[in-house]
C-alpha cells in the first residue's frame, strides 16, 4: 500500500534435522529477494539472543502463528509487551491466557483440546484468511490513524493495555515462583517424607499401588442420579444433590475419590467441565457397596450435563492420575 505499507520481518532457525522447516525458511528467503517484495519481506539470518533482543525492542507487532496445538509456550511474544509491542498470535500457548481483546489480536479462534486435530491445509487456509482480514481491517488502519496529525492515539492505548495486562503476569519472576511453589518445594517435601525411616512410606506406597492395580477391575458405578430435582426444571441458583452407588470390591473407600464431572453440554460433549468431589460416603448392605453424596450448584443458564467417576487417592500420591486408573459411569 503506497500510504500504509506493512513490512514482515522473519527470523529464526530450523533444527538441523527439520527438513520441512529448512524448506520453509528457503521459501521465505526466496520471496524476500523478489523485486515486488523488496523492503516488504525481510529475512534476518543467524538468529540468536542478540538479534532477538533487537527485534523485540524494535518491532510494533509480533506475529506468532504455529498450527494449534503445537505451540510449546510462545515466550518470544511475552518479551514484546515490556518493550511496548503488541501481539498477533494464534490462541495457543500463553496467548490463550493473556489475550483479553484489548492488548493485541488473535489469528483464528481457539480450538479446544478435546477437538480432533483439523486438516492442516484447512487450518492454514482459515488462519491465513483471518490474518489478512485482521491486518487489513483492524491493525493497519489503527496503526496509521493519527487524529491529532502526529500520534496514533488508539494504538498507544493498546500499548498501555498490553504493558498493564501482560507484564505483571507473564514474567520470569512468576515462572520461577510457580516452579518453586508448585513443583520444587512439594517434590522436596515428598522426597523427605518418603525417604524417612528407611523409606518406610515409599515402600508402603509401592505396595499400595500394586494392590490398587490388582483390585481396580472390581470397581464399578452401579447408579448415579440427582435426588432432589427434576432435571428438566432446574433454574439458575438451584443446588442439585447427586447420589452415586459404587461397588469397590476389595478396595477400602478411604482410598478412592468419587467426583462429578459437570459442564455445558454440546452434542453430547461436556465443554470445559468442572470437577466436584462427592465427599459423603455411606456403607450399603452388599459387600463392597457404598453410596456417595454431594452437591452441585446450577450457577449458569444453558444446557448442562454431568457424569461421575471414581479415581484412586492416597496422601502420598504426587498427582491424582499417577496410577492412570479411572472408572466412569456408563
Amino acid at each position: 500500500h503506497p500510504e500504509r505499507p506493512v513490512q514482515f520481518i522473519f527470523a529464526g532457525k530450523a533444527h538441523p534435522k527439520d527438513e520441512p522447516g529448512k524448506k520453509f525458511i528457503q521459501e521465505v528467503y526466496k520471496y524476500s529477494r523478489m523485486p515486488e517484495f523488496d523492503g516488504r519481506i525481510v529475512f534476518v539470518e543467524d538468529y540468536d539472543h542478540y538479534v532477538g533482543r533487537r527485534m523485540t525492542q524494535g518491532v510494533d507487532l509480533w506475529l506468532n502463528n504455529p498450527r494449534r496445538p503445537l505451540e510449546a509456550s510462545g515466550t518470544s511474544g511475552m518479551k514484546l509487551p515490556p518493550n511496548g509491542g503488541l501481539n498477533l498470535s494464534v490462541l495457543d500457548g500463553w496467548w490463550v491466557e493473556a489475550s483479553n481483546g484489548k492488548n493485541g489480536w488473535n489469528v483464528g479462534g481457539e480450538i479446544p483440546l478435546t477437538t480432533k486435530m483439523l486438516d492442516p491445509e484447512y487450518e492454514d487456509a482459515v488462519d491465513a484468511a483471518s490474518l489478512y482480514y485482521t491486518l487489513e481491517t483492524q491493525i493497519v488502519p489503527l496503526f496509521y490513524a493519527k487524529p491529532d496529525g502526529r500520534l496514533p492515539i488508539a494504538w498507544l492505548q493498546l500499548m498501555r493495555d498490553s504493558i498493564r495486562s501482560v507484564v505483571p503476569v507473564f514474567n520470569t519472576h512468576r515462572m520461577v515462583k510457580e516452579y518453586a511453589e508448585r513443583l520444587y518445594e512439594p517434590a522436596a517435601t515428598a522426597h523427605a517424607e518418603l525417604a524417612a525411616n528407611g523409606c518406610a512410606k515409599a515402600t508402603a506406597l509401592s505396595q499400595w499401588k500394586d494392590k490398587m492395580r490388582a483390585d481396580w477391575d472390581g470397581v464399578r458405578i452401579t447408579e448415579a442420579q440427582v435426588t432432589n430435582a427434576d432435571l428438566g426444571k432446574v433454574t439458575v441458583g438451584d443446588t442439585l444433590e447427586i447420589s452415586v452407588k459404587v461397588h469397590l470390591g476389595k478396595i477400602d473407600p478411604k482410598f478412592v475419590q468419587v467426583q462429578a464431572y459437570v459442564g455445558e453440554s454440546n452434542a453430547g460433549k461436556l465443554l470445559k467441565p468442572a470437577i466436584i468431589d462427592l465427599p459423603t460416603c455411606e456403607k450399603l448392605e452388599g459387600a463392597g457397596d457404598y453410596i456417595y453424596h454431594g452437591k452441585v450448584s446450577a450457577s449458569d443458564s444453558g444446557t448442562y450435563g454431568f457424569n461421575v467417576r471414581v479415581i484412586p487417592t492416597h496422601p502420598n500420591l504426587i498427582q491424582a492420575h499417577e496410577l492412570r486408573l479411572i472408572t466412569w459411569a456408563k
